[in-house]
């Protein structure tokens, strides 16, 4: 019986392919939780008021990794079923984000090859986080396997 994912398979990804995740509205409760399970407990995520008074960026900032921790999460469904492996990635921070931030992944497939066996592939995707004004904050660029598909046509 086959399995129905909603995830894309390698081979549906070709290099060019573009698409958008929905939006996640960065909460207060999302930056105490994370800072919480994670122990990053740095006096620019945990003094308000130390940001308002000394700094010159004003506001709730977020870690960084919350930030590609919540594209991984806009973006888990592209994968469901089909992601194998998360094999390596570069990372940078373009700007700061703060609560009350709303994000979305905008993403663009840049390198899509079959593995050397096994029916499986190889995807690296640009993607690009960007906030509710369109201002990209963070962009990395992961490289996964996954499975690949006998169906033919893209979605």
């Amino acid at each position: 019986m086959e399995k129905i994912t909603t995830g894309f398979h390698w081979n549906e990804l070709a290099p060019g392919r573009q698409y958008r995740t929905k939006g996640r509205t960065v909460t207060e409760t999302d930056l105490v939780n994370f800072i919480g399970l994670s122990g990053l407990t740095e006096e620019l995520f945990i003094n308000a008021a130390e940001r308002e008074d000394g700094s010159a960026i004003k506001g709730r900032v977020v870690p960084g990794a919350l930030v590609y921790t919540f594209a991984e999460g806009l973006l888990a469904s592209t994968m469901e079923g089909t992601g194998l492996a998360f094999l390596h990635m570069d990372l940078d921070v373009k700007a700061p984000t703060f609560v009350g931030d709303t994000l979305h992944v905008e993403v663009e497939v840049i390198e899509s090859r079959p593995t050397s066996r096994g029916g499986n592939g190889l995807v690296r995707t640009r993607n690009q986080v960007k906030n509710q004004n369109g201002d990209t904050v963070v962009v990395y660029t992961p490289l996964r396997m996954m499975r690949g598909s006998n169906r033919s046509g893209a979605r």
